[in-house]
């Protein structure tokens, strides 16, 4: 006799926390589902229920109901709840790699203290995956991963071997029909048999032949809905020839199936086809701010305030560190970060960025205000988030030491010679007052604070009736304002007084600073001899004593010139870039206007679209002319339709101008361009994006993202209900080229782009401006992806602004070093005021961190229990070489999650060195020595 099918029947919801209603709605109805479940649980042995793999609705709803804890705790030891490993379904390319190691760090911490997270890596809705995944999850010690959407269609079973850039592989489950392939089978008790012998027949076909053991899994549930309440006595009643049906958690399935990946189909890298499923890619370029902010945000959190903390140890900021984590783990919701929420969503998300960006800057000042008293108050201490030592431009406002050119000083005697940007106004007010107001004057000093200086000095005149104050940052600590009051009053006799506020000469000043690895140095401003060539602002060669400098930044007509790479504007704005070994590229930051009737989920031309890349006017004026930084403004005017007609399929006749000026800035030893977009978007529904040819045609496109770096073709697969458009995200950066040359384009924040006119033109998406969460019917998608709400605010009216960088290089992105120029674009030093005795000397350099082998990227550097946890990855097999400036007294591999494992050696020289895989993502403990 035939043994039965067995079918493990998970009964589950599906929980969007925002979407198109904002979170605390759909927390309301969180709380009453869950009200529901639970009640059944306590009086009915037989119900499970999987909560989505997300702790996140099990915080919610227990900070509603904190009283049902300790039936949550229960339910979950019991194994009758599975809850975890994840905080929050996030989506894996609108955030960093950390972020989602720190999600699935939480969530697998979280579920630990209410019993156990769910033993795998539960995916199922997210709009495609990272090539990482497979490795992010074994590395937290997870076997399994079970997805939906992006799955190609060569995998005909329902399970494969997806394989992670580094060859780790996870067994993964394939969800047939999604994580709602049983949604309806309990619907109506009277179709109960029929319909579980049409869901038997239907997920038989994707096991493999003679495998009749395996159970079967099949997901009874749907978005934001219960179970039925009889559910168990349904699947009882249910006779089905052949087939077994009985209740389970997700986890309860796993547990049945072997870890083992022997003689499945392989899958390697990102899954991102449309074959199966909708991934829906427009969410990467709606509501663009909030990719921005996401970027913004996550920088100054890995990158500065938590390496600042952790290598100059300052504990007290971990709760500020944990608040600023929290916001981020919750703004990567994969319909928050997304955009593809209602507009009352998208404002919480973005607010909840904006604090993890304000606790981030909150940790880098407190932390950064006490090392900074050690640097005298005219000075300021400068802080290098790369693990290598650097030399890099910083902008700084500082006191004019002289009348003359100025140089930054280091603590040995060095001089960067410094290009001013900007001088500040001395003269602050010049005002004619009747004596009887004068109080009223003095009521505006706080202590010896005035107009956000403080005194310094002060002078009453009375022979022309003048009371004039001198200000600067730091003041007379003996003042008092009583004595101005007295001396006032000594020189009455006068009607009206002029009443003078003069600041001590301010200057904003660049210059090319060196900084030690993850370290600290202080710099201080002087004047230079009036007769040498720094004094010059065209000086090629520094002065005797100062720092040697790359070869300067020069400004001809509209072009500008570093050495490295020359910029030529050409007449219709867009950008000739030529190097030295004659690589040149024309036609550079082009801009294309054009129509897009879709919604927050997919783009959609119009049928009869038109499109503008040619400005009415185009103007050019240089903004600073070198030798340290040039920057050119490219002006260029347009006239953009007004908006689309949906039903007509066009776009409207009507015209606003609109202004785009493009910031060209080069600086000194950089072979990048930096690039800025501003302009105010009078416009709907339409898209804007840059073209930057190619120096040769390129077949493929290279793109970071989240700990690798994904080679995409010129075409996406399709066949799951929506035209598979090749618009890719990419976060790092994105290559292409060919044997001629290449172009990087260099980013801050998960971008849109696409290689179009057969990968001749490299196109970044600027904005995609749309005014439906969903649209019923749509021209690249068979059926909505929500439900069709107007979303005003996704038309992004106002301000915008876009910065990014370009690269030409020759051979291939890794031995050209994009990687490094990426990290060094995104990543400027980092500047703090003195506050010590200003007649200390600097403080010498100190040196926190560094990480060397060719191929090495640091990706995070945080504390961890007192110790230093560094994570990094390998672009191929190669060595991580790790010092401390303090001495390293003891190392460790971790795992993802921060588990240590097997000791490091430190060798004698205090290095430790570590083997790395290509593609690895490695994660060190270190013990360092000395205090911080």
């Amino acid at each position: 006799m035939d043994r039965p099918t067995e079918i493990i029947v998970v009964p589950h919801t599906h929980w969007d926390r925002e979407w198109y209603e904002p979170f605390q709605r759909f927390r309301l109805r969180l709380v009453a589902l869950l009200d529901e479940v639970f009640d059944r649980m306590a009086h009915d042995e037989r119900q499970r229920f999987t909560l989505d793999g997300q702790l996140a609705a099990v915080d919610d709803y227990l900070e509603v109901r904190p009283e049902r804890r300790e039936q949550v705790v229960a339910l979950v030891r019991a194994g009758r709840l599975a809850v975890g490993p994840w905080q929050i379904l996030l989506d894996e390319f609108l955030c960093s790699g950390e972020n989602i190691v720190r999600n699935l760090e939480r969530g697998l911490a979280r579920s630990a203290a209410l019993g156990g997270a769910m033993p795998v890596g539960y995916l199922p809705d997210m709009f495609g995956h990272v090539a990482q995944m497979p490795q992010l999850l074994a590395g937290a010690g997870l076997a399994h991963a079970c997805v939906f959407r992006g799955v190609p269609d060569r995998v005909r079973s329902h399970a494969f071997a997806w394989q992670a850039p580094d060859g780790t592989t996870v067994r993964t489950e394939y969800l047939p029909g999604g994580y709602g392939n049983a949604a309806g089978l309990m619907d109506d008790r009277r179709l109960v048999t029929r319909r579980a012998t049409d869901l038997a027949e239907r997920l038989r076909g994707w096991r493999p032949d003679g495998d009749d053991a395996t159970p079967i899994l099949a997901m009874y549930g749907a978005d934001h809905a219960a179970p039925a309440p009889d559910a168990p006595d349904l699947l009882a009643a249910a006779g089905v020839d052949g087939v077994r049906l009985r209740l389970g958690t997700l986890a309860e399935y796993f547990t049945s199936q072997p870890t083992t990946v022997d003689g499945l189909p392989t899958v390697a890298g990102e899954l991102r086809s449309h074959a199966r499923a909708n991934i829906l890619p427009g969410v990467i370029s709606v509501r663009a701010h909030l990719k921005q902010a996401m970027g913004r945000a996550e920088r100054r959190v890995e990158r500065y305030a938590e390496p600042l903390a952790a290598l100059f140890h300052d504990p007290s900021v971990q709760r500020f560190l944990d608040m600023a984590w929290t916001r981020l783990i919750d703004a990567s919701c994969h319909d928050s970060v997304t955009g593809c929420g209602c507009d009352e969503t998208a404002e919480q998300v973005a607010a909840r960025l904006a604090e993890a960006d304000q606790l981030g800057r909150a940790v880098c000042d407190l932390v950064g205000a006490r090392l900074a008293g050690a640097v005298p108050r005219d000075g300021h201490l400068l802080f290098n988030p790369t693990p290598a030592a650097r030399t890099a431009l910083v902008r700084l406002d500082v006191e004019a030491p002289g009348d003359g050119a100025i140089g930054l000083a280091g603590a040995d005697g060095r001089v960067a010679p410094a290009q001013v940007l900007d001088r500040a106004r001395t003269l602050l007010a010049d005002d004619l007052v009747p004596a009887a107001e004068l109080p009223a004057v003095l009521a505006r000093v706080h202590g010896r604070e005035l107009y956000g200086q403080e005194i310094t000095a002060w002078s009453v005149s009375p022979d022309d009736a003048t009371l004039t104050f001198e200000v600067a940052r730091h003041g007379d600590p003996t003042f008092d304002v009583e004595d101005v009051r007295l001396a006032l009053a000594a020189a009455a006799g006068a009607d009206r007084w002029r009443v003078r506020i003069v600041a001590a000469p301010r200057l904003t000043v660049a210059a090319l600073v060196e900084v030690p690895a993850l370290g600290l140095a202080a710099v201080r401003p002087v004047a230079l001899p009036s007769d040498g060539p720094a004094a010059r602002t065209d000086a090629a060669t520094p002065e005797p004593g100062a720092t040697a400098t790359p070869t300067p930044v020069t400004v001809d007509g509209r072009a500008v010139d570093n050495g490295l790479l020359r910029v030529e504007v050409t007449e219709d704005g867009t950008l000739r870039l030529s190097t030295p070994d004659g690589l040149s590229v024309d036609g550079v930051a082009r801009i294309v206007d054009g129509g897009d009737v879709g919604d927050s989920y997919n783009y959609a031309p119009p049928a009869a679209d038109e499109l503008v890349d040619k400005p009415r006017a185009v103007r050019t004026a240089v903004v600073h002319d070198g030798p340290v930084v040039a920057v050119l403004d490219v002006v260029r005017e347009y006239r953009w339709p007004v908006g689309a007609d949906v039903d007509a399929g066009s776009r409207r006749v009507d015209r606003e101008t609109v202004t785009v000026t493009t910031r060209v800035e080069l600086r000194a030893g950089e072979p990048f361009a930096r690039l800025r977009l501003n302009f105010d978007n009078r416009c709907d529904d339409h898209r804007v994006r840059l073209h930057l040819p190619l120096p040769a045609a390129a077949r493929t496109s290279y793109a970071e993202g989240q700990f690798a770096v994904v080679e995409r073709g010129l075409t996406a697969e399709g066949g799951g209900g929506e035209v598979p458009l090749p618009t890719f995200p990419a976060s790092g950066f994105v290559a292409a080229g060919g044997a001629k040359g290449s172009l990087a384009v260099l980013l801050t924040q998960p971008t849109e782009y696409e290689l179009t006119d057969s990968g001749r033109e490299l196109a970044v998406t600027v904005l995609r401006a749309i005014g439906m969460l969903s649209r019923n019917r749509h021209a690249l998608r068979d059926e909505p992806a929500g439900p069709q709400l107007p979303t005003p605010l996704a038309q992004c009216r106002g301000e915008r602004s876009v910065e990014l960088a370009v690269l030409p290089f020759r051979g291939d992105w890794d031995s050209a070093g994009v990687l490094a120029a990426a990290e060094a674009y995104r990543h400027e030093l980092l500047g703090f005021p003195g506050t010590g005795d200003p007649s200390a000397g600097l403080p010498t350099p100190v040196t926190g961190l560094t990480v060397d082998g060719e191929g090495v990227a640091l990706t995070s550097l945080r504390d961890r229990d007192g110790r230093v946890e560094a994570r990094m990855v390998a672009t191929r097999d190669t060595s991580a070489v790790i010092g401390a400036g303090r001495g390293v007294r003891g190392a460790w591999r971790a795992d993802l999650v921060g588990r240590p494992g097997e000791s490091l050696p430190v060798g004698g020289d205090g290095l430790v060195r570590l083997p790395l895989r290509a593609w690895e993502i490695a994660t060190v403990q270190l013990d360092l020595a000395g205090p911080g």
